[in-house]
């Protein structure tokens, strides 16, 4: 009988290397203009930024309305 897991993924980083992980923080995000939580865009971005939340729920409005 096989005892290995199903979805082995072996392993997460090459031997010797730790796996890479993004630096927290980053840059200055702009806040989302409905609900106020940071965005994925910098402080630079012009226009309207929505949070991916927001800017979900506002494709379904949009794609809805005939």
């Amino acid at each position: 009988m096989d005892t290995s897991p199903y979805c082995d993924s072996g392993p997460l980083a090459p031997e010797g290397r730790e796996a890479e992980v993004p630096a927290a923080g980053g840059p200055p995000f702009a806040e989302c203009v409905l609900c106020r939580e940071p965005t994925e865009y910098p402080e630079s971005a012009k226009g309207a930024t929505l949070c991916p939340v927001c800017e979900w729920q506002e494709a379904q409005r949009t794609a809805c309305s005939g």
